[in-house]
């Protein structure tokens, strides 16, 4: 069974620099931390590739990698609840509200900061559970 050895992500300030680098800071991100593979083990299934959703997000001003991250965040929260791992959850709704009406600047990294905390208690109680 794997082991996930990234348990801490800060997810504050990964937010908020990718909110100044526009979602570029993902697309590497996402690639070369190996957090696009772990989404994809912990769901069971592979998702679609953030940079595809970043490049459809283009012609769409990035309301589609917005709408990707929210129905992800979805997913992981059933998967904690699944699991049993203590909330909160970040929802649909959540990412996409935050992002959305969020303060300037604060509302991106809150929402990303709120999904890391999940995923790191969900990758923590896996970890658990492989032992």
């Amino acid at each position: 069974m794997k082991r996930y050895i990234h348990t801490n992500r800060k997810g504050y300030w990964i937010g908020f620099v990718d909110f100044f680098t526009a979602g570029i800071f993902l697309l590497f991100y996402m690639p070369l931390s190996g957090l696009q593979d772990e989404i994809d083990e912990i769901l069971g299934r592979r998702t679609q590739r953030y940079w595809k959703a970043y490049l459809l997000g283009i012609p769409t001003f990035f309301i589609y990698p917005l709408i990707w991250m929210a129905r992800i965040c979805e997913e992981m929260k059933a998967k904690a609840i699944e699991l049993g791992v203590d909330g909160p959850y970040t929802s649909w709704w959540h990412m996409f509200g935050w992002n959305i009406f969020g303060l300037p600047l604060m509302g991106p990294a809150i929402a990303t900061q709120r999904f890391f905390d999940n995923l790191n208690k969900i990758e923590k109680e896996l970890n658990r559970r492989n032992s």
